[in-house]
């Protein structure tokens, strides 16, 4: 029995297409190759072949991302140095001051 093929007409970002011919072209594939090739994982696996998730920032990071926040608007609080100098110096203050 010869194998029936038939074809897919996909919209893409044409920007996303052109990085990711360039990458298959690297390993060697081509679009269609690489398509098929998720295709069949597909059928295989009765799924998309890889996670998909809306990955959330951990508790630590968005504490982090706060803290960063804050030292950027409060310049006051957390001085900015524009030469090593003047931060050495600084440095060397604080440590007089312990």
């Amino acid at each position: 029995m010869a194998n029936i093929t038939s074809a897919i007409n996909v919209n893409v970002d044409s920007k996303v297409k052109d990085e990711a011919t360039a990458i298959l072209k690297d390993l060697g594939l081509n679009m269609s190759t690489a398509i098929n090739m998720f295709l069949v994982q597909v059928v295989k696996r009765e799924g998309i072949p890889f996670e998909v998730t809306n990955p959330k920032p951990s508790k630590d990071t968005l504490e982090a991302l706060e803290e960063v926040k804050e030292i950027i608007n409060d310049s006051n609080k957390y001085p900015r140095y524009t030469n090593r100098v003047d931060l050495k110096n600084s440095l060397v203050a604080d440590d007089n001051e312990i």
